[in-house]
């Protein structure tokens, strides 16, 4: 219904628009080679059309003697070319002499003789002065040049103008003139030639960057062969406006050859069509019948290439035959763009829409061609541009269309990336649980000296890709955008000292120092994310480590600058290890990523440690620097404003850890749930090692089936299950009005699961593979927690 409406407004503006231009010009006829003017005000241009003399074979100039018998009275503008004479049809090749006495009022403004281009040279004459001339008229092909271009003559301030016209042709399928002359007020036909030339250099000059506007779309982006086509068909196109009809090109190139400027005419017109059908095929191919366009197609680029190759007066007469290819376009485009409107392809609303102008565009090109109607350049002009304008929002729809797609494609596959990494990273750790687990009880029942090694490599081995698993699942995190930080109270002092002492052990088996050097002039806690900016400074610190053969590792602190609110504080990360060439600097900073990639056989790792620092800082404004010489070492420092905490800060706080001889948990019942065999041994075995008594269940349905409230003091709860998942058994708890703890356990990361397990009614997370002091603090926590509640 909209669409409908939209048509019928522009038809109306269409049609107003034209009886608008039409009526902007007077039709007077002349009679027997005369047009009496004297009782017409000339306050507009006039059409010079009706009876003119017509001499065949003659070039008469205005002093010669009309030759009586020779004579022939011709409808203006006359083509010779079919006419029968003396009872023969007049070939194109051939000259002749038009004449006409214009009769004008005694008294008159200055006025001007509007004179186009004609088939292919002429001489004008008025009363007996040469006014204009484009090519060279001879009687013969010998001496003959063609020539198309536009000229406006000042008339002579008289009563009578006699207007001799001498055309001759000997290259075009067609001779004589098929455009009218005009005559009016100089300033009206000065007037309509300069709209004429503005409206065509603004139409060319739309056309031609709204084609390469595309041009550059198509190479520098999508790469849609339907935008590749419609700038090409812009493109050649464009040729159409500037260089045919008015023919403005040849007005601003008059020294332009002819045979050029001939055959681009033709060709354009020929290869717009054939490019245009290509478009609509690449455009909607579901709804185009492939066989019609190619068949389009070869006819076009066949007359193309005949066009470039055959002389003029075969390339002219194809435009003929051609007509019929364009009148069948005419139909099937919109047929094909109304199909693809009820198919709802993208953006066919608007290339149903482009349709209807183009057919009033070519309506008028046609019906103008075979002098139906005035050109009506304004009507084509809106035509042209609600045509390409419409186009455009097709490709914008379509590009759009595509980005989306994209976009929903790209979105679905860092969905199953992510969904893939989490199930891997689950899988992975669940054998890692049992493996670390185990590798702890075993080096807690005593074993000899060599078995200790032996644990310890193992144990070592398990924790280095557990924090590989960590790594790459940290770095998909910040890739995916899910990273948010805390603005909570944290103690750098702590931080710092809590990292240097859980990294010394590894420091002193290489044999390197590793110390703090921290500025005592911060005395205030500071407000931000302690976990983040531990593990910036602990992977710095780590990396120090493992690039340091000998000598020392320093994590220090320096207050650069400091407020009553806050304090700007630059932390560095210094080694004397083996340093980065200056060349590969910024390459370590990639993801996966190491200076050589010797140094992953020789240090191993994954690279993935300073882009994960590099990100988090970036995230927070602030910005990872190296500054490091090959073979003396690095240092990696950044500088960030942190909003200082109300308290003071002090020494770290040490927490005293209950002996895990001593069986706390003795004569407690605890629920596990857990379907993996070995995660389930691993916990029973230190549940056991505590004192307490466990009962199991392999799914969130049996843990139901099996809780005692009256008996379980605690439940832990794996979440990922067969049956019934962790937060399903647990939410159902929550509603039958358990209230004793539940502690998730799980492989996937605690930033990751927490605002759902917490929403469902766990107390608290614990990750696997779980540290043994990590279990065991938090079961005396929420047990002993509820037996004081």
């Amino acid at each position: 219904m909209r669409i409908s409406k939209v048509l019928h407004i522009a038809f109306v503006l269409l049609i107003g628009t034209a009886a608008r231009v039409s009526a902007q010009t007077n039709y007077v006829a002349a009679v027997h080679g005369v047009l009496d003017l004297r009782s017409k005000p000339i306050n507009d241009k006039i059409e010079l059309t009706g009876n003119w003399l017509f001499y065949w074979n003659q070039l008469l100039k205005p002093g010669d003697t009309d030759v009586i018998k020779d004579r022939l009275l011709v409808e203006f503008p006359f083509k010779w070319n079919g006419y029968t004479w003396r009872g023969k049809k007049l070939t194109a090749f051939g000259y002749g002499t038009y004449r006409l006495k214009v009769l004008l009022p005694q008294k008159h403004v200055a006025l001007k003789l509007a004179m186009p281009d004609v088939y292919s040279a002429y001489r004008l004459y008025i009363n007996s002065k040469l006014a204009s001339s484009n090519g060279r008229v001879t009687t013969s092909a010998k001496g003959f040049e063609a020539h198309w271009e536009y000229h406006a003559v000042d008339l002579p301030n008289s009563d009578t103008i006699n207007i001799t016209l001498q055309i001759s042709n000997f290259i075009h399928s067609k001779g004589g003139i098929s455009k009218p002359i005009f005559i009016g007020p100089a300033d009206r036909i000065d007037l309509a030639r300069h709209r004429a030339e503005g409206i065509d250099l603004m139409l060319t000059g739309c056309l031609m960057m709204g084609g390469l506007f595309f041009l550059g779309l198509y190479l520098l982006g999508s790469r849609d062969k339907a935008i590749l086509l419609f700038a090409l068909f812009s493109i050649v196109y464009s040729y159409r406006i500037i260089g045919t009809d008015n023919y403005v090109l040849h007005t601003l190139l008059p020294d332009i050859n002819w045979y050029i400027t001939a055959r681009l005419e033709y060709t354009s017109l020929f290869l717009g069509i054939g490019l245009f059908g290509f478009y609509t095929l690449y455009l909607y191919p579901a709804d185009v019948n492939s066989r019609i366009v190619n068949v389009i197609n070869g006819i076009s680029f066949s007359f193309a290439v005949m066009t470039l190759f055959s002389p003029a007066v075969i390339f002219t007469q194809l435009v003929n035959p051609f007509l019929v290819v364009m009148l069948f376009c005419l139909v099937y485009i919109p047929y094909v763009y109304s199909k693809a409107w009820r198919n709802n392809r993208p953006g066919s609303v608007y290339a149903l829409m482009s349709a209807f102008a183009l057919m009033s565009v070519f309506g008028i090109s046609l019906f103008h061609y075979w002098a139906l109607i005035p050109p009506l350049q304004l009507v084509s002009f809106l035509g042209y541009i609600a045509f390409f304008f419409l186009q455009s929002l097709v490709l914008a729809h379509r590009v759009s269309f595509v980005l989306k797609k994209a976009k929903a494609e790209a979105e679905q596959g860092l969905k199953v990336k992510s969904e893939f990494l989490s199930t891997m990273s689950h899988e992975i750790r669940t054998p890692l649980n049992s493996v670390i687990g185990m590798s702890h009880l075993l080096l807690r029942n005593e074993p000899r000296k060599d078995q200790i090694e032996h644990l310890d490599v193992m144990l070592f081995s398990a924790n280095n890709l557990l924090a590989i698993v960590n790594d790459v699942l940290d770095y998909n995190k910040i890739e995916a955008g899910k990273i948010t930080f805390e603005h909570i109270e944290m103690d750098l002092a702590a931080i710092a000292r809590n990292v240097v002492g859980g990294l010394q052990t590894a420091a002193h088996d290489k044999g390197i120092t590793l110390r703090l050097d921290f500025d005592k002039k911060l005395q205030h806690k500071l407000l931000g994310d302690p976990t983040r900016l531990s593990q910036v400074i602990s992977n710095l610190v780590h990396n120090a480590i493992k690039f340091t053969p000998s000598g020392e590792v320093v994590l220090g602190m320096e207050v650069k600058e400091q407020t009553d609110t806050a304090a700007t504080l630059m932390l560095f990360v210094k080694d004397t290890g083996i340093g980065i060439p200056r060349g590969k600097q910024k390459l370590i900073f990639e993801r996966f990523t190491q200076a050589d990639s010797s140094i992953s056989r020789s240090f191993g790792g994954t690279g993935l440690g300073l882009a994960i620092s590099k990100k988090i800082l970036e995230l927070q404004d602030s910005a990872l620097q190296l500054i490091s010489e090959e073979g003396v070492g690095s240092i990696f420092y950044f500088i960030q404003t942190f909003e200082k905490a109300s308290s003071i800060s002090g020494a770290v706080d040490v927490n005293v850890k209950p002996d895990a001889a001593d069986k706390l948990l003795d004569g407690i019942s605890i629920l596990l749930v857990d379907d993996n065999p070995m995660n389930v041994l691993v916990a029973q075995t230190y549940l056991k090692r505590w004192g307490a008594a466990t009962d199991v269940a392999t799914n969130g349905q049996e843990a139901l089936d099996k809780l005692d409230t009256s008996k379980h003091r605690l439940v832990l709860m794996d979440l990922q299950m067969p049956v019934m998942d962790g937060y399903e058994s647990t939410k159902k708890m929550r509603l039958n009005g358990v209230n004793i703890p539940i502690i998730a356990l799980t492989a996937n990361l605690p930033k990751d699961v927490e605002d759902d397990a917490y929403n469902t009614g766990f107390d608290d997370i614990v990750m696997k593979p779980f540290l043994p002091d990590e279990l065991h603090s938090k079961v005396l926590h929420y047990v002993f927690k509820q037996e004081h509640a």
